[in-house]
Order: C-alpha cells, then structure tokens, then sequence
C-alpha cells in the first residue's frame, strides 16, 4: 500500500490543480460597508454547456483514509462549497502515473477543481458532509475514472 500525508490546503500549494475558495485576501465592503466581498474566486470552466448547482450529502471518512479510486471531468470545472464549518480531505493528482497529494481544508474553505484535473471523490471528515457543488450541466459524458491498482493510504 502507498502512503501519502495531507498537507494544509494552500492556494499556492493547489494552484496546478484548482482555486481554493476561502475569505481571504483582497476584499471590497459592500451592503452598506457590513459585508466584505472577495470577488471572483474561481473561474468556471463548462465549455458549451451550462454551470448548475447541485447540492451533495457525502458519507464522512476518517484518517487514515485508504482509496484506489480517481476521476476527472474533462468537459467542465467542479466546485465543492462546504455548507458545514467542518475540515475535508481534498485528493488530487496531475495525472494517474503521477504520486497523487493529498491537502486538508481548514473548515473555512470550499475548492474550484480546473477543467481535466484529476481527484478523489468528496471526503468529508465529520458528518454531515453537505456541499453546494457548482460544475458542468450538459447532455455530453463529462466523467472519466481510473482505479489504481494499489490503494493509498492518507494520514493526517
């Protein structure tokens, strides 16, 4: 088995795979100066179809967490927005031959995956495991699988 160890979820550290969605950096004060806009976090990718909203109710996993499963969406981007101030473990990997990372979202951060970007599948670490996912709707296959043939092992 292959043992990976998460690191903490950074923009920089994500930035090959994805934007981190968080409530920090550069800000505007709208709503009579009582709300900070931190404007245009993501870019949606859905090519020619449309961007949807879904709402997900994932199981949730604990650490370590072992998987031998990844996918990707060569067609569009996929957001996942936490609707529960709770960390999860975010699996992503430059391509199936490459060591996949593995990062640990603070329970203030959601991500925005690029168009193509290789992932694990949505592991929340405390139930309920609720997202707001913001990604491709269209009448086009947009999902593509690999299984390793060895699993990994994610430790905190």
């Amino acid at each position: 088995m292959h043992s990976l160890k998460a690191e903490p979820l950074t923009a920089t550290a994500f930035a090959p795979f994805g934007d981190v969605l968080d409530a920090s950096g550069d800000f505007r004060l709208i709503n009579a100066g009582l709300c900070k806009r931190h404007h245009d976090r993501a870019r949606l990718e859905v090519g020619e179809a449309r961007a949807g909203i879904s709402i997900f109710n994932a199981e949730p996993r604990a650490l370590p967490y072992s998987f031998d499963l990844i996918e990707r969406h060569p067609e569009g981007s996929q957001a996942f927005i936490p609707m529960t101030e709770h960390p999860f473990l975010v699996i992503v990997a430059e391509d199936p031959s490459a060591k996949p990372r593995a990062f640990l979202t603070n329970g203030a951060q959601g991500i925005n995956l690029h168009r193509g970007t290789w992932h694990g599948v949505l592991a929340p670490l405390h139930a309920p495991g609720i997202f707001a996912v913001v990604d491709r709707i269209g009448p086009t296959p947009n999902l593509e699988e690999y299984r390793y043939p060895q699993a990994w092992t994610v430790s905190a």
